[in-house]
């Protein structure tokens, strides 16, 4: 993957070729090692091995026919001199007079315009209201390729000037004009992509959304100084911010004091407000509820949660899904295509009717009919709208490979710790051996003293309930020894806490406490042993609880009922591992495993010809996340662990694995009918044309609304919603 990546806005592209264009153009920039090109997101990512000059990416835009400006700066005024609603409104008032002959014929009514009149009213239209066609067609003719804009310059331009023509050349009768071809095509065109433009912005309205939540301002309170609204860039890490009751939280952190529900919703997807008190972290943008809240800084700007789902979220939707690499070789040969068709058609037509009017008319057609416009919109909408709702509610999907692969996995390989179980465990039991149980749990606690381990919190959490005011051990020379435990100084004793595997290596003897260790795990508790290394001596057994989640049973059987396999992986002994497995109903179970040993399990079964997604939530999975076809992580775990994961779940919530299938498939499934209409509409269309049996008219309308329905039918995926438990 590239080091470097820049994000550029672009004006001036409107269908598949643009966007091939562009790409191109970027791919000739020194240092440029890969450019994906969104049209439904108007927007390039430029991947580089070095930092690269925007004045470079701007110039072979520029030379491409197309204006590009920096993502972080204010947009360009690019409003038209006329406003776009207000340009169809003109345009059709003026298209509609030339329609009503036409419209009269079939009821029996003969009318009959003058042909001046028919000038003035299509002129404004072919040349004021349709400049933009134009503007852009020029541009792609200089940089010698084509686009829907050039191909809707041509048809018009050529049907308008036949009409020129045919008005002033002398004639025996008043002949047929077809003012009201090129009038009424540029109308349809222009309302079409009026429409398009407002259905694109609401493909992006999960961003905005998310956008919104950022406050501008931030209550802080310093020592010394009262409490002040600052800017949001002037808070730093370490601050106090007041929350006061219906705000928003301004940046990341830690209650300090205070109590009150917070709604996560827009972030998490949690429907519920969820109960802060000193201790708990916050996130950006969730709004505070009824009490006062005093959060330490933690994170701002950049860096806080909100900010790295926007982040992710706008990676998602301008990436290129796989599928896209076969519009993009269509769209590389599609124009000069249709050009040659039109031309064709209209050398087949003059020679078989003898008749120039006739031979233009169908070539028009043509041209008007293959404007491919949604051929470039059909996969990014869906892309926009499918990661946006699934954003929506605490899915983050971090790019469209990954959304592509969700829909195709067949085994779901879960770790169990903080993933299917609370991974909050409470030390259900402590065993001395030879030692009182009180200096047991000072020793234990000594040695896991500054760990962030779930069951160093629990042993933490026992030792500070019953040790009161005495004081506590320090541990000197802590060491972790990675999938099997922790070796320690304390007063002198060589200490080792860690799994069974740690005491074989190290020949401890758990003869004495094995028989109860047996029937502890077969009911579900994670053991630990606690010895003294200097004297392999075996100083005592810790048992640990930990509870499935509330839905963790419900995920597993909506996921078989998908027809989708489960795994269990543990770095947990085999009975607590097969008791959870059990009372989940997953069927296949592998413990005592090594970070290294779950990635090779993850090989085995892709060796298998299995597509393999990965759930978990630690640094230990990491590996195994990155090696699965789809790696999901929950963001309750680490950050490791996300960066790893091709999809994050905002909740810790297991059901959210099959939500995260079932987007993945309903938005492929928005793409494979997008592409087959965006496809069937050219292959049909354009024979159609070339045969003469269409008109004008109905090249113009059918184009023009081809891709809103493309757009529109993206946009019915913001109707989704997770399945209720």
């Amino acid at each position: 993957m590239s080091q470097f990546q820049q994000t550029v806005r672009i004006e001036g592209m409107s269908c598949a070729s643009c966007v091939r264009r562009v790409e191109k153009a970027l791919a000739t920039v020194p240092g440029v090692a890969h450019a994906a090109v969104n049209l439904a997101t108007e927007t390039a990512r430029v991947d580089s091995d070095s930092p690269l000059a925007f004045a470079a990416l701007q110039q072979a835009i520029g030379k491409a026919g197309y204006t590009a400006s920096e993502l972080a700066a204010p947009a360009a005024d690019s409003t038209p001199r006329i406003p776009e609603g207000l340009a169809v409104i003109l345009s059709a008032a003026l298209s509609v007079p030339l329609v009503v002959p036409m419209v009269a014929e079939w009821f029996g009514v003969h009318l009959m315009m003058p042909a001046s009149l028919q000038w003035l009213l299509a002129t404004p239209v072919q040349f004021v209201f349709g400049a933009r066609f134009y503007r852009a067609g020029w541009k792609a003719v200089k940089a010698r390729a084509g686009n829907m804009d050039l191909l809707v310059a041509l048809g018009t331009s050529a049907a308008y000037g036949l009409s020129v023509y045919l008005a002033l050349a002398p004639s025996q009768g008043m002949a047929h004009l077809y003012f009201e071809a090129s009038a009424v095509v540029l109308t349809l065109v222009l309302l079409g992509k009026w429409l398009e433009a407002r259905a694109k912005r609401q493909t992006a309205s999960a961003i905005r959304a998310l956008q919104d939540l950022r406050p501008a301002t931030a209550r802080v309170r310093r020592e010394g100084e009262p409490d002040a609204d600052l800017p949001i860039g002037q808070v730093r890490v370490g601050d106090i911010v007041v929350i006061r009751a219906g705000e928003r939280v301004a940046v990341d952190g830690e209650v300090v004091d205070g109590a009150s529900h917070v709604d996560e919703s827009l972030i998490t997807g949690e429907s519920l407000p969820v109960a802060k008190h000193a201790g708990d972290r916050v996130t950006g943008g969730a709004i505070n509820g009824e009490g006062l809240l005093l959060v330490r800084t933690g994170a701002t700007g950049a860096e806080t949660m909100l900010s790295r789902i926007i982040r992710l979220v706008e990676d998602a939707q301008s990436a290129k899904a796989p599928v896209q690499k076969l519009v993009d070789k269509v769209a590389a040969v599609f124009v000069p295509v249709v050009l040659v068709i039109a031309v064709l058609t209209f050398g087949g037509w003059w020679l078989a009717s003898g008749s120039v009017e006739l031979a233009v008319i169908n070539a028009v057609v043509v041209m008007v009919i293959a404007c491919p416009c949604a051929l470039g919109l059909a996969t990014p909408a869906a892309i926009m709208a499918g990661t946006g709702v699934a954003a929506q509610h605490g899915i983050l999907i971090k790019d469209a490979e990954a959304l592509e692969m969700a829909r195709q996995v067949d085994t779901v390989v879960f770790d169990k710790t903080g993933t299917l179980t609370q991974g909050k465990p409470v030390l259900a039991q402590l065993l001395p051996h030879g030692i009182p149980t009180a200096r047991a749990l000072q020793l234990a606690a000594a040695i896991q003293r500054g760990s962030e381990h779930s069951l160093a919190r629990a042993v933490l959490d026992a030792d500070a309930a019953a040790a009161g005011d005495a004081a506590s051990l320090t541990a000197n020379a802590v060491t972790t020894l990675a999938g099997r435990g922790l070796a320690a100084t304390v007063e002198g004793l060589e200490l080792l806490l860690g799994s069974s595997r740690l005491m074989a290596e190290r020949d401890i003897d758990l003869a004495p406490l094995q028989q109860r260790a047996g029937e502890l795990e077969a009911s579900g508790h994670t053991i630990s042993w606690l010895a003294d290394a200097g004297s392999r001596q075996l100083l005592g057994l810790l048992a640990f609880a930990d509870q499935p989640k509330q839905h963790a049973r419900a995920a597993v059987e909506r996921l078989h009922a998908r027809g989708i396999a489960t795994v269990m992986l543990t770095g947990d002994n085999q009975g607590s591992a097969r008791a959870v497995a059990q009372a989940l109903g997953i069927g296949s179970v592998e413990a005592n495993l090594l970070p290294a040993d779950k990635t090779a399990v993850i090989a085995r079964l892709k060796a298998e010809g299995k597509r393999v997604a990965m759930v978990g939530d630690g640094i230990n999975d990491a590996p195994a996340l990155a090696a699965a076809h789809v790696g999901i992580a929950m963001a309750t775990g680490t950050d490791v662990a996300m960066n790893a994961a091709g999809i994050t779940l905002m909740r810790g919530e297991p059901l959210l694995v099959a939500d995260a299938f079932d987007i993945s498939k309903r938005t492929f499934s928005k793409i494979r009918q997008n592409l087959f209409w965006a496809f069937i509409y050219n292959v049909a269309g354009i024979p159609l044309a070339a045969l003469g049996m269409l008109n004008p008219l109905l090249a113009g309308a059918a184009m023009a609304f081809s891709s809103v329905s493309v757009i529109s039918n993206a946009l019915l995926l913001r109707r989704w919603q997770p399945s209720k438990e």
